[in-house]
C-alpha cells in the first residue's frame, strides 16, 4: 500500500514536469498578447483620427474611420504574420 501511495505520487510529479505543459501554457500567453497588442494599436489608430477630426472640426468623422481601419488591418497583418512563425 505504502509504495502504491509513492508510485502514485511520482507518476503525478512526472506529469508536472512535462515539457509539453510549458508549450500551451506560452502559447496561451502569446496568443492573448497578441489581443492586447490588437486592441493598443486598433485604439491608437482611433483615437489619433478622432484628435485629427477634432482639430479639423469635420462632420462626418472620415479619418476616425480611415485609421480605424488602418489599425485593423495593420494589427491583422502583425497577428498573421506572428502566426505563421
Amino acid at each position: 500500500m505504502q509504495w502504491d501511495l509513492i508510485n502514485l505520487y511520482m507518476a503525478a510529479d512526472k506529469q508536472n514536469d512535462d515539457p509539453g505543459n510549458g508549450k500551451q501554457d506560452n502559447g496561451y500567453f502569446k496568443f492573448s498578447g497578441m489581443a492586447f497588442q490588437m486592441i493598443v494599436i486598433i485604439g491608437l489608430f482611433a483615437f489619433a483620427g478622432y484628435k485629427i477630426d477634432q482639430s479639423a472640426h469635420h462632420s462626418t468623422k472620415w479619418v476616425t474611420a480611415a485609421l480605424s481601419l488602418t489599425g485593423v488591418f495593420i494589427s491583422l497583418y502583425l497577428v498573421i504574420r506572428s502566426v505563421k512563425e
